[in-house]
């Protein structure tokens, strides 16, 4: 390992900005090189397989050209789908993103989770196996959101989304009249979603503890990097989009890699 280790933070998009900024207050000793694969976006209007054929090959280009020693896929759906196809094929260390449902229903107290996602996500095999080994006796309700990382995506940018937007794609989430037995912890299985934390608070119809698995990706990722070493401060960061359009969002993103310029 050198005294600045390259971490790749993968994403279909600008959700992945989420982990990252999780990652590099771990890790601020690693260069990062964040990838959008904006081309292909959103992934939930593709097959599984296309996806699997998109990514597989698309990561091998990116760590012939980058080197990184660890590669975090920021991704509930590719993670869900392709992180068992990267693993075979690449040696490099992954780390992958999935609904956070062990600790929700953990922690559940009226026993009534929700998991907001993507509409592929929600569906997902893996998602409904975590369901059967972790629900712990909770109910929980999926909702596959068909347009809430698009949204997010957008807010990012400078658009300005309607309060009434976001509620549409959120309201399924809220289910029972009961304050004893209504939800009261909702998954955010889309790394786009902490983006719009703040509104999903503010337009939630009761108060709800909101599951984001970004904290405990940075962690495992610290464990797996090791030790901190000396060298570089504050090593650099890039910001890839596969369209190769130039990101233009310099103001709006250093906040996500730690305060650091981005090229």
């Amino acid at each position: 390992m050198t005294n600045s280790p390259t971490i790749l933070v993968f994403d279909s998009g600008l959700g992945g900005l989420t982990v990252l900024r999780e990652v590099v207050a771990a890790r601020p000793d690693a260069h990062y090189v964040y990838v959008a694969d904006d081309a292909f976006f959103p992934y939930g209007h593709h097959s599984e397989d296309e996806i699997i054929a998109r990514v597989v090959p698309l990561m091998g280009e990116l760590i012939g050209t980058h080197d990184p020693d660890l590669i975090v896929i920021a991704c509930n759906t590719a993670s869900t789908l392709v992180l068992s196809h990267l693993r075979a094929a690449y040696s490099l260390p992954f780390v992958g993103t999935v609904p956070a449902i062990k600790p929700a229903c953990a922690q559940s107290r009226t026993r009534r989770v929700s998991v907001l996602g993507t509409k592929g996500t929600v569906k997902r095999e893996y998602t409904k196996a975590l369901i059967r080994d972790f629900a712990q006796g909770c109910e929980v309700t999926l909702v596959g959101s068909p347009e809430l990382a698009s949204l997010a995506e957008a807010e990012l940018s400078g658009h300005p989304i309607s309060d009434d937007a976001i509620r549409t794609e959120l309201a399924p989430c809220f289910v029972g009249e009961d304050a004893g037995a209504r939800t009261d912890t909702v998954v955010l299985a889309c790394t786009h979603y902490p983006l719009l934390l703040d509104r999903l608070k503010k337009l939630a119809p009761w108060p709800v503890d909101w599951i984001d698995p970004a904290p405990a990706i940075a962690r495992r990722v610290s464990d797996l990097l090791g030790a901190r070493n000396g060298g570089v401060a504050q090593p650099g960061a890039e910001m890839i989009f596969t369209s190769n359009r130039a990101h233009g969002l310099s103001a709006t993103l250093t906040p996500f890699f730690g305060g650091r310029a981005v090229a």
